[in-house]
């Protein structure tokens, strides 16, 4: 038995000084510890110290902080941004893209790879499991926050969204299931030993190609290029991973993935400095709204002063 549902999910944890922390902004700190904990759990394969484990996780962390806004600013919110430049790295005014935080964790991680002399196949293929981890979260996220709403629809499960007329599909947890899942099939392609890049490019791959199905039960405000909003990406990554796991298979062989060791005589213990970097940016992200608070100042009140609302740019919803 199933019936509709109506959401009266306070989005707001609690406030420190006025300052609000937010469920949505939660769900990247349990990502990111998530992330942590896996790279820690892997690191002895990957040849890793606790040192790179802190840096690798800083450099991920705060690709996906970075990605996530600067896609979601020229991507999505450009022609408020273009005429308030100031306000672009102002994240706390909520507004992140999916897309985004994909492309600014593969950066990040690349950028690691370049000053560790790492191999950044090996290391996207562990990573694409704390990633699917993270983007599952980021959606449950969005749904606590009342974000991103589906069509609307008579199924039993429908979810009546905070200002929304209606009952409507709960897309975004269609999406973080879908993304929670992938957790488990990567593992069992992980356990195959396939060749490098096999595995991130399965990530890349079933993330798009699944979200393009997921997406049509979206409800969209806008269109680019003659397509909702997102879809692009959703068939370039669908693309881009069926070619990456092409190109492994006929490149790459499964010989070259090495197990390596750490060294118990040179290992390096994380710094202080590291580890304050690190609790920074897991505590950062419970100040950021999603972009649906922010634009509901009557429910949450407009804390950013001197900000006209009403004259926002209309949120274009991932």
């Amino acid at each position: 038995m199933c019936g509709p549902f109506v959401h009266q999910i306070d989005p707001v944890i609690g406030d420190i000084g006025g300052i609000y922390l937010w469920w949505y902004g939660a769900s990247y700190t349990f990502g990111f510890i998530g992330a942590f904990l896996w790279i820690k759990h892997v690191r002895a394969s990957l040849g890793y110290d606790m040192w790179k484990v802190y840096w690798l996780t800083l450099m991920l962390s705060i690709g996906v902080l970075v990605g996530g806004r600067l896609v979601e600013v020229i991507f999505y919110e450009w022609p408020f941004y273009g005429s308030n430049l100031k306000l672009i790295p102002a994240i706390w005014l909520g507004g992140m893209s999916t897309h985004g935080i994909l492309l600014g964790a593969a950066i990040g991680v690349w950028i690691f790879c370049k000053l560790s002399g790492g191999k950044f196949l090996q290391l996207a293929d562990e990573l694409a499991i704390a990633g699917a981890f993270i983007m599952g979260l980021g959606r449950l996220g969005n749904f606590v926050d009342g974000q991103i709403s589906g069509s609307i629809t008579d199924v039993c499960w429908a979810v009546k969204f905070p200002d929304l007329e209606g009952f409507r599909h709960p897309v975004v947890l269609y999406d973080g299931i879908k993304n929670l899942f992938l957790v488990p099939f990567l593992l069992l392609i992980r356990s195959k030993r396939p060749p490098p890049g096999v595995v991130f490019g399965h990530f890349v791959l079933w993330y798009g190609f699944l979200r393009i199905f997921v997406d049509f039960f979206r409800e969209y405000r806008t269109e680019l290029m003659s397509l909702p909003p997102g879809q692009e990406f959703n068939m370039f990554m669908t693309a881009f991973g069926l070619g990456m796991i092409i190109w492994a298979y006929r490149f790459q062989r499964t010989d070259k993935v090495t197990t390596q060791s750490v060294d118990v005589n040179t290992k390096k213990e994380a710094s202080w400095i590291q580890r304050l970097a690190l609790i920074a940016v897991l505590l950062f992200p419970l100040v950021i709204p999603s972009d649906w608070t922010q634009d509901v100042p009557k429910r949450y009140g407009a804390r950013h002063q001197g900000i006209e609302y009403s004259s926002l740019y209309p949120r274009l919803e991932r």
